[in-house]
This record gives structure tokens, C-alpha cells and sequence, in this order.
């Protein structure tokens, strides 16, 4: 509204010569949702009164109200400038920090009220903050607080209605009654991964407010997340055509439009959502991995799904974040919402930084935890699980101990289990999150070991009764939490010893081994490598240890030592490809074609979009009479759209021919002789082909 072409100059002009602007009469176009001539009204009383900051913070909220943050923070800030200890300014900024799930809201909101004590919007936010924070009994004394500077604070009684609403108490005699406190509903609720609920309150919201659009645009996106689009379409059309343009609105309806672009997939326990340019090569791994993954789970969980599982497959990052707007812990590879999972295709992401077959696994142990507990179950131990579940599919697959969380165990950063939670949702730094994953994870890794598996589902029944966390370590673990914390620490730091007590020696170690490797000292890297690489085996992220020394060794012509470095890299959890094909070419040149087959098939969960990678898998596969794995593989082949689709469908015809298909490989022969009509390969085996038809 700030900039838009109806403020240009001259109309500032005509609007200054008018009879004298007041803040009431701005506040007044604003309730009746007369917006633009309210933004008129606040331009031309700041043009008036430009260092008057109580006109720049509601002119702030004003922008806030219609969903442009930026504007609103530029205004608070400005305010601030004026005056540092204006309450309404960080109270402003308190909320887009909220909204956007930053560290420093809490704080600028305990400020506000330092500045003034009766601001109850911002003792409101800190009970949202603390409920945010899965801290009930935090959150109801902020919300009662709130309430006694005014007995009929929304946002008060929204707190303690909706800590009864999660509870499945339907019936609360703090329902506020108001739009805005059904909007905070559909916010927690949303937020607790029960999204039917979510929309059921947002729905209400605009009953009582239609021109409430903050709550329209969240209904709307979060009807998107459980595929009702064309509802979902219409009400963030209707947004943008009041005006309302957050980027919320903005790029999930840009997002939408670019559907016609996906193609669907169908298997009877699956639906795939893919790219249409992605859709040949992608499909078959992804539905066999898909197949896999809910064969396993059903029989882990003990339950089958009652209806199929719908994965989103975006090659363009920036479309994924679009689709988890509004949630925390943005920066994830997916999300998942009910029996609906988004997540990142490997194009998205540089090659041998995303394994997406471990993400799928991750976000379809989701899909299980929240059905198993009707949604109930606390973030920190969904996550958990399904962290636990990467590496349970493979040792190979999830994330490695990363340097952040090395600093947090050497720093005692980890949290208290009945607090974790905050750590997904207010961390203090973009590294808690990361921290909290691990965390959480290594927390179910520990409870398996030391307690199995059926006491991890026991905890998950424990939380669809609605138990909270301390209960329910207290029913199955028989301790209570402070204990539970101090042996878990204990475990984890008796793990990771080594690596943390010796990271800086490793670090300088690991400067000293890449300055060997640029000035070719092979020897020196063959000296030193192995003991620094010792310290921090979980190091495989780029310049690792492991690639340094097969590097050097293959350099010295050590083919045996830099082979097994190589097996070390991938099976600590590799995922370069150039090294992973690295190592599959010196086992395929050893005559270890069964070993560099299985090598380079993991590059298929890692990145698929490389032609020479199927292309090499197909034809090892072939030699070893495996004629499935060379069909997949040739069929990915053609799909890549070679270089020399000729010799492409000619391959894709022999593995048919392998398989005993022998109709699809002369379709593939002829294809190939429509592309190269001299190909005599071609020609000669369709001939051979035609002859065995006729006899």
C-alpha cells in the first residue's frame, strides 16, 4: 500500500491540502475496511508530522493487519528510532518475529511491557508464545495475567478455550466468542498437525468476521495441504482481490497455477504428484520406494492405512516452501500433512546434498505417527521417530553428526525432553533446530535400545490418550523425566566423546590435510589422514577425510587402499556422486561387477538425474543377468533424454529381450532405428527377433 501508483506525488499533494487529517479519522476508514483511504489518511499524517511515532506504529499495524510485513516492520523500526522505549513498536515487532517463529519475539514483548505494564496485547502474545512452546501451565498463568488487565482479552481467553479445545473438551467457558480467537484456534491447531480441526475454526472465524482475511488465506492453504484445491483456490483469489497479499497468498496461489505442470501417478496404495518433465525418470524409483516404505511401516506400526498416501515431488525449492508457509522449521526437505507429503525432488537440491529416499522415509513414518494418534502425538517425538526410522532403514541414510551439534553437546545446549519441543518451534538460533532433530532422534535410538521398540509404540498409544510427555516417560520408561535427561546425556556424551573433546585438533587437522591436497603432498595425506579422519568419522560433507585420502592414494597408485576409503566414505554416509561413481568405476575395473553395481545403485536415492550413472548400472546389471534392474535402469536412460537416443533404446531393447519381453524390445529397436535408420546393432537384433516370432 506504500508504494502503490494512486500515492503517486500529486495525488500526496491534493490529499495535503485537505481539511486536517486526524489519527481517528484514519483508525475510522480502517474499522470500516475502507483500507486504501486509511493508507491515504496515515501517509498524509506522517507527511504532517513526520517524527510522530505513535502515527508511524498504527500506520505499521495497518500494514500488518493486510498481511505486508516488510512495510509494518520498516514503520516499527522507524518508530523505534523516534523513540526507543515505544511499547506499541516492539509489541509490532514482537508479532512478525512470532509469526514468523524467530527467536526475540518473547522478548520484545516482556520489553513492551516494561515500557507498559498494561499493554495486554503484548501479555497475550507471551501466552500464545508459551502454548506455542507446549508449556500449558506456562501459558494459562500468561493468559490469566492477560486477563486481569482486561477482563475481556481475546487473545486471554483464546489461550485457556484452546489448551481445553486440544484437550477434547469441547464444551470451555473461555470460548472468547470472536473471530480473532477462533483465527488463534485455527492457528494451533494447524500448528499441532490437526488440520480438519484447523479449518473447522477458521471457518468460524470468517462466520463472524467475513472481512476477516488473515483467517480466509489460512483457510485457504491449509485446505491446499489436505488437497482441496479448488476451495482452496477460490478463497486466496478472493484475498488477493480484497487487497489482502501477504506472500502467503501471493505465492501459494502462484504455486497453484503451476499444477497443470505435475503429472499424478496412481498405485492402489499411493497417489504420486511429479513434475511432468521429471515424471518418466522419477516415477518408477519413487513409486517402488513408496510400495516399500508402507509394506514396512504397516507391519512395524501394527496398522494399516485406511486410505493411499499422496507425495508431492517439487523441483523447485522455493514451490516446496511455498507449500509449508506457516510452519515452523522451514528449511526441512519435507513436510507432511495427514496422508499428504510434500518434499523436495532431487533436482532441487545440489547433487549429493539431499537423499531423497531417506526424506521419504523420514516424512511416511510421519504419516503413520500422527494417524496412530489422531494427531496428538508431540512434535519432538514424531520428529524423533522419524529420524530414528532414516537410520533404521539403512546405516547409510539419514543426517551425520553435524559441527553444530557437536557445540551444542560441548556446550550443554541440549534440552530437557519435556521441553523439546521449543527447540522445533522458538529455537534460540537457526542451529537449535538442527540440534533438536538430532536430539531427538538419538533420544528414540535410546529408548529402543534400552527399553525395544514396543515401549516406543507404547509411548505412542500413551500420546493419542493425550498424555503429555512427562507422563507418559514416567508410565513407560519408570523414571522420572530429570532422570531420564541425566542418562540420556550420559549416552550421548559417552558417544560422541572423541569427536568433541577433539574437534578443534580435528579442524586444524582437516586444514592441514586440504592445504597437502592443493599443493599435490599425497604423502603427507596418507600420514596424517587416517587419525584425523578417526577423530570425526561422521564428517562425509565436502573435502572429508575419506576423499582426500583415496585421492592420494589412487594418486600413488594404490588402487586397493583407496577403493576400501572410498567403501568407508559410503557406508559412514557418503553421498558425493563424482566419489560414489568414483568407487563403482574402481570395483568394476577390479572385476568386482556385483560390489561396484550395489555401489552405484545407492546413487540412485542420492541423485537419479545422471544419464552416465544408469547407463553404467544398466549394463553391470546386464552382465550379471539381473534383466529387471537393466530394464529400470535403461528405461532411465531413455527418460534422460541422451545424448545418443539411438543407442539408448537399443540398450532398453537388449534388457527387454533379457527379460523375456520380446514385443517391448522391438518397439524400443524400432524406436531406435526411427532415430538412426543405419544402426546396425539395431537392425540385426530386431531381425533375430522377428525370425524366433515366426517360428
Amino acid at each position: 500500500m506504500r508504494n502503490v501508483p494512486r500515492l503517486a506525488a500529486v495525488v500526496l499533494l491534493a490529499v495535503l491540502a485537505l481539511p486536517a487529517q486526524t489519527l481517528e479519522q484514519a483508525e475510522g476508514l480502517w474499522r470500516q475496511y475502507r483500507y486504501l483511504d486509511a493508507n491515504d489518511m496515515f501517509r498524509a499524517l506522517l507527511a504532517k508530522h513526520p517524527d510522530n511515532p505513535d502515527y508511524k506504529v498504527r500506520w505499521g499495524r495497518l500494514f500488518l493487519d493486510r498481511g505486508q510485513s516488510d512495510e509494518a516492520q520498516k514503520l516499527f523500526n522507524e518508530a523505534l528510532a523516534i523513540k526507543k522505549d515505544h511499547a506499541g513498536a516492539l509489541v509490532g515487532l514482537a508479532l512478525i518475529a512470532a509469526d514468523l517463529y524467530e527467536g526475540g519475539a518473547a522478548k520484545r514483548a516482556r520489553l513492551a511491557l516494561e515500557y507498559d505494564p498494561k499493554l495486554v496485547e503484548a501479555q497475550e502474545l507471551l501466552a500464545r508464545l508459551a502454548l506455542e512452546d507446549s508449556d500449558n501451565t506456562k501459558a494459562g498463568a500468561e493468559a490469566h495475567k492477560a486477563l486481569e488487565l482486561d477482563r475481556n482479552s481475546v487473545g486471554g481467553k483464546a489461550i485457556l478455550a484452546i489448551m481445553d479445545w486440544l484437550a477434547d473438551k469441547k464444551e470451555t467457558s473461555w470460548d472468547p466468542h470472536a473471530a480473532r480467537g477462533y483465527e488463534l484456534a485455527g492457528h494451533f491447531f494447524m500448528l499441532n498437525r490437526r488440520y480438519e480441526e484447523s479449518i473447522q475454526y477458521y471457518r468460524k472465524a470468517i462466520e463472524l468476521d467475513p472481512q476477516l482475511d488473515s483467517a480466509r488465506s489460512q483457510l485457504g492453504i491449509n485446505l491446499m495441504r489436505l488437497g482441496q484445491n479448488d476451495e482452496a483456490y477460490k478463497l486466496l483469489e478472493e484475498c488477493f482481490n480484497n487487497g489482502f497479499r501477504d506472500k502467503a497468498t501471493k505465492n501459494t496461489l502462484t504455486l497453484m497455477d503451476s499444477y497443470k505442470n505435475f503429472v499424478t501417478l496412481r498405485t492402489d496404495r499411493a497417489i504420486l504428484k511429479v513434475h511432468k518433465k521429471e515424471a518418466d525418470l522419477l516415477g518408477p524409483y519413487f513409486e517402488a520406494e513408496m510400495a516399500r516404505v508402507i509394506a514396512v511401516y504397516e507391519k512395524k506400526y501394527r496398522m494399516k492405512l485406511e486410505h493411499p498416501v499422496q507425495v508431492e515431488v517439487y523441483p523447485d525449492h522455493e514451490d516446496f516452501a511455498v507449500r509449508t508457509l506457516g510452519m515452523p522449521g522451514l528449511g526441512a526437505l519435507g513436510v507432511t500433512f495427514g496422508y499428504s507429503i510434500a518434499m523436495d525432488s532431487p533436482t532441487a537440491r545440489k547433487p549429493g546434498s539431499f537423499h531423497w529416499a531417506s526424506t521419504l522415509w523420514h516424512e511416511m513414518s510421519h504419516v503413520f505417527t500422527l494417524t496412530m494418534t489422531n494427531h496428538r502425538v508431540p512434535r519432538w517425538f514424531t520428529e524423533g521417530l522419524a529420524v530414528h526410522e532414516e537410520t533404521a532403514a539403512s546405516p547409510e541414510w539419514g543426517d551425520r553428526l553435524s559441527p553444530d551439534v557437536l557445540s551444542a553437546i560441548k556446550n550443554k545446549q541440549l534440552l530437557p525432553i519435556s521441553e523439546l519441543d521449543r527447540g522445533f518451534v522458538h529455537p534460540v538460533s537457526p542451529p537449535q533446530v538442527v540440534v533438536s532433530y538430532f536430539q531427538a532422534g538419538q533420544i528414540c535410538d535410546y529408548i529402543k535400545g534400552h527399553w525395544g521398540w514396543d515401549t516406543l509404540l507404547a509411548m505412542l498409544h500413551d500420546f493419542a490418550a493425550d498424555d503429555d510427555t512427562p507422563t507418559v516417560i514416567r508410565k513407560e520408561l519408570k523414571i522420572e523425566p530429570a532422570e531420564f535427561d541425566k542418562r540420556f546425556i550420559a549416552f550421548v556424551e559417552a558417544a560422541t566423546k572423541q569427536s568433541v573433546e577433539h574437534f578443534d585438533e580435528w579442524k586444524a587437522g582437516m586444514k592441514q590435510l586440504i592445504e597437502a591436497a592443493r599443493a599435490k603432498d599425497y604423502d603427507t595425506i596418507i600420514k596424517a589422514g587416517p587419525a584425523i579422519r578417526d577423530i570425526y568419522r561422521d564428517y562425509v560433507e565436502e573435502h572429508s577425510a575419506y576423499e582426500l585420502l583415496a585421492t592420494a592414494y589412487l594418486a600413488r597408485d594404490n588402487k586397493s587402499a583407496a577403493i576400501a576409503e572410498l567403501d568407508r566414505y559410503v557406508r559412514q554416509g557418503g553421498r558425493n556422486p563424482d566419489s560414489i561413481k568414483l568407487l563403482g568405476k574402481q570395483l568394476a575395473d577390479a572385476g568386482r561387477t556385483k560390489e561396484a553395481a550395489a555401489v552405484l545403485d545407492r546413487l540412485n536415492y542420492i541423485y537419479p538425474e545422471d544419464e552416465e550413472l544408469h547407463r553404467r548400472l544398466g549394463n553391470l546389471w546386464f552382465d550379471q543377468n539381473n534383466a529387471s534392474g537393466a530394464v529400470r535402469e535403461f528405461k532411465a536412460v531413455v527418460a534422460s533424454k541422451p545424448v545418443d537416443p539411438a543407442q539408448a533404446h537399443y540398450d532398453l531393447a537388449r534388457a527387454y529381450h533379457l527379460n523375456h519381453q520380446t514385443e517391448l524390445a522391438k518397439d524400443e529397436l524400432l524406436a531406435a532405428l526411427e532415430t538412426a535408420p543405419g544402426f546396425r546393432p539395431a537392425q540385426k537384433l530386431l531381425l533375430e527377433l522377428s525370425t524366433t516370432s515366426a517360428k
